[in-house]
């Protein structure tokens, strides 16, 4: 339940972020605008893969989802414009966050690996 709860949590971020009516300022930090891009997808990439979404699904709606908040920003949205960078720092944080929660919920967590002895304290397999 929790990790529904933070899903969802990442996925109104990513939204308010990328369709609020104005960019937010980057407070003259070069280059903050897309770390923050990345953030937001790594964000609901991570999320998403933790609460068992199929990653390669989801992975191919974030890319789309990416493309067309710049298409919009660009064209439907007068303070905001589109940026083909932005969209390259989208891919970068689903990529991340893909590949790291895939990664992370993939590997066994309670049992040492076969070709390993047991830790200290551990008894060994039977």
């Amino acid at each position: 339940m929790r990790h529904r709860v933070t899903f969802a949590v990442a996925v109104a971020v990513n939204v308010l972020v990328l369709y609020w009516p104005s960019a937010p300022g980057t407070g003259g930090i070069p280059g903050l605008d897309k770390v923050v891009h990345v953030l937001v997808f790594l964000a609901v990439a991570w999320t998403g893969v933790a609460i068992t979404l199929p990653a390669g699904p989801l992975a191919a709606v974030l890319v789309v989802h990416a493309v067309v908040s710049e298409i919009v920003q660009g064209r439907g949205m007068a303070a905001r414009s589109g940026d083909p960078r932005d969209v390259l720092a989208d891919v970068v944080g689903v990529a991340i966050g893909v590949i790291g929660a895939t990664w992370r919920h993939d590997r066994p967590r309670d049992r040492p690996p076969a070709d390993r002895p047991p830790a200290r304290g551990r008894p060994g397999p039977r």
